[in-house]
């Protein structure tokens, strides 16, 4: 094995790794330098056509339309709710839910209304914060509860973005191999994985409100959710509505705590505690016109969805909006079909109920364009690194001579060397690293995917393996999302807490670290 060549082939992660924790640099920045060691490497050590290396860079930028795109979207969505008064209203009804009953409270809003938002592109580590602060926890549970609630659901998240990807990144090499890998089928393969992610979920919120009593008393609830989140995902999959998984996970987790609110007597809702300033919100605009931008949002992703509908086929299949970049793989964008597309006409028609002025309209384009450029080149640019990586070592015909050229075949080979039979324990911790140094669960699938399945094959394992072990790195991508500075700075920044993320910090790695060894253990108990 060519230590060299291992050593060069992951230095893009470890310089991107370094920068992130060591001089705490943006990630958009350290992704920049990251992609320029990345061509490096690959043109001067694995001798990869500079043709290739440009049109690959590009594709990779295509391929990140889903999260990227949907990144601007939703953040012109939001901003356009925040400067309407939209979510005003939306936090004065979350501060109402379940008065009396602290542990469901967490769960109906970290994990369900959590959930929910996230699917429709909306980010809980700066809507929830300030409602848990409101309502009567601390700044340290503020700041933590909402980065960790939806995190099993993550791979539900913007409509079902990074399920989406997965599906982009591996149906050719399913499709290689003789297998037909969709959507449905990776619904499947994910929802596996969400009961005892979810539960363990909801175990660690409760263990960080109110250690090991809360915990006790909340374990039946904590399982209930991660029963419902469980079998939610594995229905939407059955009936082939996977993009619509987080939507009715979070509403069947609100409603199934609600209904045990019930049955044990306690208020579900009640607005004693609310101050005049929030009444008078609440009088001043109804909730429906609130969530109307939600609404809009889930009748299209509807429609454009349900394969019974001529919608589905003819802006997913007819209509792929293909551009030519890479020979005999022409990226197919399906613009019509994205959720970004829909994000964007659901903010419009909303606004014929939430009628912004025309200050306003000029407030939200400019704090838009203000805040989402740099995490849009964030997202891209990890993708442009995951496609460069693919294509290493190709001459400029796109051909791979030696295999030991391409550095995911190269670190593949390494891995299954070091790991052998316990590879699925490291799955999902390379999912966790990769979560963090990209920020998201999408940019962990686009990067690690392909190397996943190289590695199984390394290991004589039938693609089913690769595919299992490949799920597996995406659900520790999302639980990322707990450990990531950027978005508890974020939570913490919404309540002016800035700095008390890092205590926040050494408490969720922790936590991070063993729900990761369950998915690990299921995993290698999974793969045999």
């Amino acid at each position: 094995m060519n230590a060299l060549g291992v050593l060069l082939a992951v230095s893009p992660v470890l310089v991107i790794f370094l920068l992130l924790v060591l001089r705490r640099t943006a990630a958009d920045v350290a992704g920049l330098i990251g992609l320029a060691v990345t061509v490096v490497v690959a043109g001067l050590y694995f001798q990869t056509a500079w043709n290739v290396i440009g049109a690959a860079a590009l594709a990779g930028i295509v391929a990140s339309f889903p999260i990227s795109l949907m990144v601007g979207a939703s953040i012109f969505q939001m901003t356009f709710m925040l400067e309407t008064g939209a979510v005003r209203r939306i936090v004065v009804t979350m501060k109402s839910v379940s008065p009396a009953n602290r542990i469901v409270q967490i769960l109906i809003i970290n994990v369900g209304f959590g959930t929910l938002v996230t699917a429709l592109g909306a980010t809980p580590v700066s809507i929830l914060p300030p409602i848990m602060l409101a309502l009567g926890y601390s700044s340290f549970v503020a700041i933590a509860l909402p980065a960790i609630g939806y995190d099993s659901l993550c791979t539900y998240a913007l409509l079902a973005i990074p399920a989406v990807v997965f599906t982009d990144v591996l149906a050719p090499i399913a499709r290689a191999a003789g297998v037909e890998l969709t959507l449905q089928q990776t619904g499947f393969l994910f929802a596996r994985y969400i009961p005892f992610v979810t539960t363990a979920i909801a175990l660690g919120m409760l263990w960080i409100v109110g250690r090991w009593r809360m915990v006790a008393r909340g374990a039946v609830p904590a399982l209930l959710t991660g029963a419902t989140a469980g079998f939610v995902c594995w229905a939407m999959a059955a009936i082939d509505l996977v993009p619509l998984t987080g939507i009715v996970a979070g509403v069947a987790i609100i409603g199934l705590m609600a209904l045990l609110l019930a049955v044990r007597r306690d208020p579900v809702y009640s607005e004693m505690a609310l101050s005049d300033e929030e009444r008078g919100i609440k009088a001043g605009m109804s909730l429906v016109r609130a969530v109307s931008p939600w609404v809009f949002l889930l009748i299209f992703a509807t429609l454009v969805n349900v394969k019974m509908l001529p919608f589905f086929r003819v802006f997913f299949e007819e209509l792929p909006m293909a551009i030519p970049i890479i020979p005999g793989r022409p990226s197919a964008t399906r613009f019509l079909w994205q959720a970004y597309t829909w994000v964007l006409v659901s903010t419009f028609a909303a606004a014929l109920f939430l009628r912004p002025s025309r200050v306003q309209w000029g407030t939200i384009f400019s704090k838009s364009l203000r805040r989402a450029p740099r995490p849009m080149l964030a997202a891209a640019v990890y993708f442009a690194i995951a496609l460069v990586i693919d294509h290493s070592g190709k001459d400029a015909a796109w051909a791979l001579v030696d295999p030991a050229r391409n550095m995911i075949h190269l670190v593949a080979g390494a891995a299954a060397g070091t790991f052998g039979s316990a590879y699925g324990l490291a799955a999902p911790y390379l999912g966790l690293l990769a979560g963090f140094i990209s920020g998201s669960e999408t940019s962990a699938i686009a990067m690690l995917s392909r190397f996943h399945t190289e590695t199984a094959e390394a290991l004589g394992h039938p693609l089913r393996i690769g595919l299992l072990l490949a799920a597996a790195s995406g659900i520790g991508g999302g639980l990322a999302s707990v450990i990531s500075p950027a978005k508890l700075q974020n939570a913490a920044a919404i309540i002016d807490r800035i700095g008390e993320e890092g205590k926040v910090l050494r408490t969720t790695v922790p936590i991070a670290i063993v729900i990761s060894l369950l998915t690990a253990i299921a995993t290698l108990i999974w793969v045999g």
